[in-house]
């Protein structure tokens, strides 16, 4: 039976997140009903990652068995139709040793968060990112956000709900980057907790307001208790970049709060 992993892309604002829930659509359940119009078979499609509702998606993996065997380039094509008009594109299917698996062969997982700082409304990018008209202190969010790189107990900054086993996580990226009136920022991690990334960039705007310093920022994170800051925003402008395949420099295309989320595999 060969496995074929999928990588994928889409806009996260109609689904209540990745995995199949009773609540709503989900990426997960739109994937599965195309691959039954396909093989005639209900199959679970595991993803690398559970992305929250509102958080889109430029290199998802995923992957799946199928009895039936398809040339990887028609398997794609015909999810691809089958989706149709859900806004999800599946950007390449391939068969795979079957010791592969999408959740645990990921070695990285990036999020980029879009922040739009400028006082006029949006118009192209509504939905995509995050707009805050108040001025924003790239240089000191980016300085605060130091303070969390590396292995912390991110306790502050996770879900009430979090599933993880161990807060401890290591944060091997968190940058803080203005271009114009954009405020991207880039976080990258082996993993992260649930609502992590979402937490700590609502911090950091606390941050750039001038309303926390990074010490303050240090000493939420030493507390181990979730502050008001890690529950101030919806998932707007965030964008699941994936986990990568390779290395890759992906592009500045969603916003913050929908995330962006990206993967790496070696």
């Amino acid at each position: 039976m060969p496995r074929y992993k999928l990588t994928i892309e889409y806009d996260g604002a109609p689904f209540c997140g990745w995995q199949i829930q009773d609540n709503g659509a989900s990426v997960q359940g739109a994937l599965e009903t195309a691959v039954k119009a396909i093989c005639g078979e209900h199959v679970r499609v595991h993803g690398a990652g559970r992305t929250d509702a509102g958080v889109h998606a430029l290199a998802q993996v995923a992957h799946c068995d199928i009895a039936k065997h398809f040339v990887p380039g028609r398997f794609r094509d015909g999810l691809n139709a089958h989706l149709r008009p859900h806004p999800i594109g599946v950007l390449s299917a391939e068969i795979v040793p079957d010791t592969f698996e999408a959740r645990f062969s990921a070695k990285r997982r990036h999020y980029l968060y879009r922040i739009s700082n400028r006082r006029a409304n949006l118009a192209l990018d509504i939905g995509h990112v995050w707009r805050l008209p108040r001025p924003l202190d790239a240089d000191a969010m980016h300085a605060a956000a130091q303070r969390l790189v590396g292995k912390h107990d991110f306790t502050t900054f996770r879900d009430t709900e979090c599933q993880a086993k161990s807060p401890e996580k290591n944060l091997d990226q968190f940058d803080v980057i203005r271009d114009g009136d954009a405020v991207n920022i880039v976080t990258s991690a082996r993993s992260f907790l649930h609502s992590q990334v979402r937490s700590m960039v609502g911090s950091l705007v606390w941050v750039g307001e001038g309303r926390w310093s990074a010490d303050d920022l240090a000493a939420a994170l030493a507390a181990k208790n979730a502050p008001p800051a890690a529950r101030s925003h919806r998932p707007m402008g965030s964008i699941w970049c994936g986990w990568i395949i390779r290395n890759l420099a992906f592009p500045v295309m969603a916003g913050l709060v929908p995330a962006i989320h990206v993967l790496h595999y070696f």
